[in-house]
């Protein structure tokens, strides 16, 4: 029996042995079994970083926010056509005031519009001339994104005299007021969608005026106090160009327009009628009889307008005219008169409803 006690005492000193390190010669020390377990523990630990590595990296990859791909920017050019004729119109008219300005020694001041001037050589002074009142009376497209751009300048004379001087009037008023000269200007767009001049300016005739548009509208005539529209008419003007407060009660249901401001004028008086889609003189619409409701007129009046000095000047607006009430409103003062062209008639509209 004692033999039994010994060794259970001893197994459980094993067991003690197994699971606390102790202290021989100031070293730790371990068993066997705890050495093997906690390699056994490394083991483990290293398959399961080998095996979670490529997981937590497909998880990085998976957790990042997309990203959208910028755009490719595509560089927005202007092209021109032979439609949209504004571009090359105004770029002839800045190139024929910085030409006539142009002299010795400021050659360079062409070259964002003409490029080419290393071998241009000015003998005028700079400054000499200048131009005024510089714009385009005519383009023409010579090719597709190439045109030829007649310009319009108001230049003094060289020789102008100073006002005052015992000298020919006409040509007093020419230098002090400058003459109307004509330049033409080949423009051209470059595959970049700029403009620039093919050449230096050529001066030509002024162009021929062109025949006036026939209008759809009768004869005019003088203006008949017996005609309501006449009325209508004289008080909306007198508000519109005179700075009244009573325009609205001359406006149809739904037209909105307002008077002009500062007022230009002290008086206006209407002095003659056209009515379109009539061949008669004046006013188709016969004196005293009634005015339906929905009734319309479409007439081409002529005002003076006298302004704060004295002096009358003759007006002429085409103005659409509706009944309501027995009495004529203005419906729109419309943009331009009619014109007997089919296809511009089709497309006249008012600015108002």
């Amino acid at each position: 029996m004692k033999q039994r006690h010994d060794r259970s005492a001893e197994s459980v000193n094993d067991a003690e042995v197994e699971q606390f390190p102790v202290e021989e010669g100031g070293r730790a020390t371990a068993s066997v079994g705890a050495v093997a377990n906690t390699t056994a523990v490394i083991r483990w630990g290293a398959w399961a970083l080998l095996v979670s590595g490529p997981l937590l990296g497909l998880f990085a990859l998976a957790s990042q926010p997309t990203v959208a791909a910028a755009p490719h920017q595509v560089e927005q050019r202007s092209h021109h056509s032979g439609d949209g004729q504004a571009g090359p119109a105004g770029f002839a008219a800045l190139y024929v005031t910085a030409y006539v300005a142009a002299g010795q020694g400021t050659e360079s001041s062409l070259s964002p519009f003409f490029p080419d001037t290393r071998d241009l050589s000015l003998s005028a002074k700079p400054g000499s001339q200048k131009a005024q009142q510089v714009d385009a009376v005519r383009v023409q497209e010579v090719s597709s994104g190439y045109w030829s751009v007649t310009v319009a300048a108001r230049i003094p004379a060289a020789d102008a005299k100073k006002p005052g001087s015992e000298t020919d009037q006409g040509r007093q008023v020419a230098g002090r007021d400058g003459v109307l000269r004509y330049f033409q200007v080949p423009v051209r767009a470059a595959a970049s969608g700029a403009l620039v001049a093919a050449a230096l300016p050529a001066e030509v005739s002024a162009p021929d005026a062109g025949a006036p548009p026939e209008l759809d509208y009768g004869l005019a005539a003088p203006a008949q106090s017996s005609d309501a529209a006449v009325k209508t008419l004289q008080g909306f003007l007198s508000s519109y160009l005179t700075g009244g407060s009573d325009l609205d009660r001359f406006l149809s249901p739904r037209t909105v327009l307002s008077p002009v401001s500062p007022a230009p004028y002290t008086r206006v008086q209407i002095t003659q009628l056209a009515e379109r889609g009539t061949d008669e003189p004046g006013s188709s619409w016969p004196a005293g009889k009634s005015l339906p409701d929905g009734a319309r007129r479409q007439l081409l009046v002529t005002a003076d307008a006298t302004g704060s000095d004295g002096q009358a000047r003759p007006l002429t607006y085409a103005i659409s005219l509706k009944a309501r009430a027995g009495r004529w409103e203005i419906s729109s003062l419309d943009a331009a008169p009619g014109l007997k062209t089919a296809a511009a008639t089709a497309g006249q509209k008012g600015r108002t409803p």
